[in-house]
């Protein structure tokens, strides 16, 4: 089927029709890159059951008698054979997390339950456990499991942490039917030299921003919007200093 929408010129619509070509083979190159991740023969072992520190799923329990530990393994639920983990950028160092990880993040939150009806889902980071829920209670990430990743080398040794400090990616691991879980996949590409964007396709923000004539430009996200970032003065290094995220 063909369209035109009145008034438009001749020139728009064979443009058009040029951009139609292309995202019609931007969305079949899209499949073919899926079916080749689906390809991929099994990585290697995960020889470590890792511990990681975790809190109630009410963000708002703050409790630290109720944080616990829990082991890698742990993270499969029954009939989910699947885990996406999510490695945001924040360092015990950092007073705030990486501005780009953490629109991820936002986002990532809103789809969970959707995620979660199909594959086991969290977010990992090395910040303290504490400040972590802190900040995940003020950004509205009550959807999604929150880990530190705090006191053991997960983050090393799946290339989110090198000698410069955290790294952004997405990884996935697999359970077979034996119990033993194996590391299926990684995003390596922004780790490529040029290519930093590697992760983007994963944010409904830049391509809705790329629909727009002038494009994305040079916006960057931001932790704050309004009269939040121009007053905001934050520190989680004690409970209840910043300001809510979600108003």
């Amino acid at each position: 089927m063909k369209v035109k929408f009145k008034g438009e010129s001749e020139e728009y619509r064979k443009l058009r029709d040029q951009l139609l070509e292309a995202e019609i083979a931007l969305k079949d190159q899209t499949e073919r890159v899926a079916s080749l991740r689906r390809q991929l023969p099994r990585g290697p072992l995960v020889e470590t059951d890792y511990v990681f520190r975790e809190g109630p799923p009410d963000l708002s329990d703050s409790s630290p008698a109720k944080f616990r530990d829990v082991r890698f393994s742990e993270l499969f639920s029954p009939g989910k054979d699947s885990l996406i983990v999510d490695h945001m950028m924040w360092g015990p160092g950092d007073e705030l997390p990486c501005r780009m990880c953490n629109m991820w993040a936002d986002g990532y939150s809103s789809i969970a339950p959707h995620l979660n009806d199909k594959v086991n889902f969290v977010l990992v980071s090395k910040v303290e456990i504490a400040r972590l829920r802190d900040w995940g209670r003020r950004r509205g990430w009550e959807k999604m499991r929150l880990l530190s990743s705090h006191d053991n080398t997960f983050n090393r040794d799946y290339f989110a942490e090198d000698e410069n400090g955290q790294r952004p990616a997405v990884s996935v691991f697999r359970r077979t039917p034996d119990g033993k879980i194996y590391f299926t996949y990684t995003t390596e590409m922004s780790r490529t030299p040029g290519h930093h964007r590697g992760i983007d396709p994963f944010s409904a923000v830049w391509h809705l921003l790329d629909l727009l004539p002038e494009g994305r430009e040079n916006w960057m996200p931001k932790q704050f919007y309004g009269p939040e970032s121009r007053s905001a003065v934050v520190s989680l290094s004690g409970p209840g200093s910043a300001p809510d995220a979600r108003k």
